[in-house]
This record gives C-alpha cells, sequence and structure tokens, in this order.
C-alpha cells in the first residue's frame, strides 16, 4: 500500500466521526450562514481540534466565503481543506544534517517511545543512513530488551547497559560509539516521565548537557511522543513539557485507533509546536514522516494523490523475503511484547495512581475561584457572540445554547436599539 493510502486507512476513525458528519451538515445547507458556521464550530470542537483553534477555522472561512463570492455550502469542504493544511504547514521536517546528529524521545509512561523509535531507525537504516540506539531508559528493564529486538530487526547498532545504570551515561557512551563508527543518527530512549517529576527532568537536563558537551555542533531535535486516543490532554502534555524540557516537534501515535485525530490542529496552532511523524497502524512502515497536504486530503477522504507512491520499490524477491521475516519475528517474540505491555500498563498504573495521592485536593476557596472563572469565561464567550453578530450581520436568531441575555439582547440589536 502507498504511503498516502495508509495515511488515509489510519485516518478513518476520524474522518468517520468527524469530517464526515461535517460534509453531511454542509448537504444540509441551502445557504451559508452563521447557524452553518456556528454548527461547523461544534463540530470541530467535537474532534478535539479546541476552541480557539475551531473559531479560528471558522472566521478564516468567513472571510475566505465574503472575499470569493461562496454562496454553496457543500464549497466549504473544500476551503476546510485548504485552510487546514496551511495552519499545519511549517516546521514538520527534522533537522539532522550534521554526522552524527542527535534525536533524544523523551514522553510519558505507555505513549509507544521505544515502539517509535524501533520504527524510526528502520526508517532511517532503509535511507541508508547509520543509526546508534541509546537504551537510556534504564529504569524498566523490559524497555531495554523491547529496544534491542527493535535495533535486530531494524539493523541498527544499540549501546546499552545494565538496568538501574545511569542514563546520562549511556548516551555518553552512544555517542562515543557513534564517533568511533561514523553513525549518522544517534537514536537516545529516555524513561518515562511527568514534567513535574523534579527528578526525572533533572536527569533530563543532565543527558543534554552530555550531548552539548560532546557535540556541540550537532543537530539536535526533542522529540515529545504523545498518544492520540487522549485529545486534549495530549496538548495540556506538550504545553507543559515544552516549557520543561525545550522540545523541538511532536510524534503522534495510534491515529489509527482513535476519533481524536483533530488534536494534530491544537497541537500546532495553539503551541506553535510541530508535528514531525504521525502513527497510523501496528507495522513497522506505518510510522510517517508529517506531511500537512497529505493529512488533510486523508482526513476529508481523497481516493488518491498526485505524489503518492511506495516507500520504496521492492523486487519480488525482497518482499518475499520480508514477508518471511516478519513471519519468523512475530511468533519469537510474542511473549516478550506481551510480558513489555503487561509491565508498561501496570508501571502506568501505579504511576498515576501515586501521583493522584500526592496531589493536593482544592480548598473551598479554590473551588470557588474556578467557578468564578469559569463564569467569566462564559460572559466573555457571550461578548464574543455578540461582536460576531454585529460584525456578519448576523441575521438568524442565537444558538439554542446562548442565555436568556443574549436572546434578549439580540431582539433588541435586531430592532435597532443596540
Amino acid at each position: 500500500m502507498s504511503i498516502f493510502g495508509r495515511i488515509r486507512d489510519g485516518l478513518r476513525k476520524t474522518r468517520d466521526a468527524i469530517f464526515g458528519r461535517i460534509a453531511a451538515m454542509l448537504n444540509s445547507f441551502t445557504k451559508i450562514d452563521e447557524d452553518l458556521f456556528e454548527e461547523l464550530e461544534e463540530l470541530l470542537v467535537m474532534g478535539d481540534v479546541g476552541i480557539y483553534t475551531a473559531e479560528k477555522i471558522c472566521d478564516e472561512l468567513r472571510k475566505r466565503v465574503k472575499q470569493e463570492g461562496i454562496t454553496d455550502p457543500k464549497r466549504i469542504n473544500g476551503l476546510l481543506a485548504d485552510v487546514i493544511t496551511e495552519m499545519l504547514k511549517g516546521g514538520q521536517e527534522l533537522h539532522i544534517s550534521t554526522k552524527p546528529s542527535v534525536i533524544l524521545v523523551i514522553g510519558v509512561n505507555g505513549v509507544g517511545k521505544t515502539t517509535t523509535i524501533g520504527k524510526m531507525a528502520a526508517s532511517f537504516v532503509r535511507q541508508g543512513k547509520k543509526v546508534t540506539l541509546a537504551a537510556a531508559d534504564t529504569f524498566r528493564a523490559a524497555a531495554i530488551d523491547q529496544l534491542q529486538i527493535w535495533a535486530e530487526r531494524s539493523g541498527a547498532d544499540i549501546i546499552k547497559q545494565n538496568e538501574g545504570s545511569d542514563p546520562a551515561a549511556v548516551v555518553f557512551d552512544a555517542i562515543s560509539a557513534a564517533k568511533a563508527r561514523g553513525s549518522d543518527i544517534i537514536i537516545a530512549d529516555t524513561a518515562g516521565r511527568l514534567h513535574n517529576k523534579k527528578n526525572l527532568m533533572a536527569e533530563l537536563e543532565k543527558i543534554n548537557r552530555i550531548i552539548d558537551r560532546e557535540l556541540p555542533d550537532a543537530d539536535k531535535e526533542v522529540l515529545l511522543v504523545l498518544d492520540a486516543t487522549t485529545g486534549q490532554n495530549a496538548v495540556n502534555q506538550t504545553k507543559e513539557f515544552k516549557n520543561a524540557a525545550g522540545i523541538t516537534g511532536i510524534v503522534l501515535t495510534k491515529l489509527d485507533g482513535t476519533a481524536k485525530g483533530g488534536v494534530v490542529l491544537a497541537i500546532k496552532e495553539e503551541l506553535d509546536v510541530p508535528v514531525k511523524y504521525i502513527g497510523v497502524g501496528e507495522q513497522i512502515d506505518d510510522l510517517q514522516p508529517f506531511e500537512p497536504e497529505q493529512f488533510a486530503r486523508a482526513l476529508f477522504g481523497a481516493e488518491d494523490y498526485e505524489e503518492e507512491e511506495d516507500i520504496a520499490p521492492q523486487s519480488a524477491d525482497t518482499e518475499a523475503a520480508d514477508n518471511t521475516e516478519e513471519e519468523e519475528y512475530r511468533p519469537a517474540t510474542a511473549d516478550i511484547w506481551a510480558q513489555i505491555d503487561a509491565e508498561a500498563a501496570a508501571e502506568a498504573e501505579a504511576q498515576a495512581a501515586a501521583q493522584q495521592e500526592a496531589e493536593p485536593q482544592p480548598t473551598e476557596e479554590e473551588i470557588e475561584k474556578q467557578k468564578e472563572e469559569e463564569r467569566l469565561e462564559k460572559e466573555r464567550r457571550a461578548e464574543e457572540r455578540r461582536s460576531r453578530a454585529k460584525k456578519y450581520n448576523w441575521s438568524t436568531s442565537p444558538a439554542p445554547e446562548t442565555s436568556a441575555a443574549d436572546d434578549d439582547w439580540f431582539e433588541q440589536w435586531k430592532k435597532g436599539e443596540q
């Protein structure tokens, strides 16, 4: 299957749940009015695009509809695809031109960091690059074993130490080995961490100091791996890690298992952090470099793509050999993967429980403050709706969720009293 075909299939749930509903909604309208834009905004928010980004998309659509004199609601779909493509462009390329370059991979437990590293390594090796993996997640023995499997499968070198070793020492050894062996890329795995765990963040700072000292002129990417199924929580994680670890890009995994693919837009637009890879399946080549135009076309169900091509043309003999290797690989490692998944799930559950116990319960004063903030936010949204009504000469009644005060104001405004 082509690259575009894999992306299209991987985004099926998001497309069917959100963008399919958008197309159906547009077909139900006979004219373009404020009701259409309000309903479109609601559907975008439901797709985890985020309120801020949904509003920005709809405002841009209003502007283009007016500029181009569009009256057919069905044409909104094409405009929406163009707007999404433009919003996602910029920064998605990896900056790894030096030899060696370093990719530091971070994130919380259970998002697929180690698997992502293995797939990235396989992709680089297929491009003819020499890759060295640093098994710097020394807190979990299964992580080292898992990365060893991926190193063997992808043809990458691996530098590792015993469980409990200093992660910075592993990265130092990996840099030394990469220099000696002429590696093009060093990819460092790290332990799952939350941004508020001071000891783990200090460890990450130590790793960065080692890299900057040993490879002062090398290109370095700090990639945060996120689970797309967490929706808006992925946006919150990005915000915190951006402040704490200086991330340069995002790897968004498990897009094939969720209808929340709109979170890609929220991350790029709200936080200005580019998505560099997306995971759309479980196979080794289902981790794809992020291409905004392909992503947007896949969201809207395009059946073809003018630049569609396979990752690498293969002969029949090569393809047969790859299939044989796949069949031999899976049975031999099934038990290991089951153990890895079980340990990762147990560790993530224990960490979440410990964090919940450690978090102080809010006081009554804090609860009241939160309620007041929510009330002010509602007032702000109401005022924005009123401003928008004036700006676009709103000629239909307010949305059902508006308050009685909004309705009264609206009626007065229509009569010219405001």
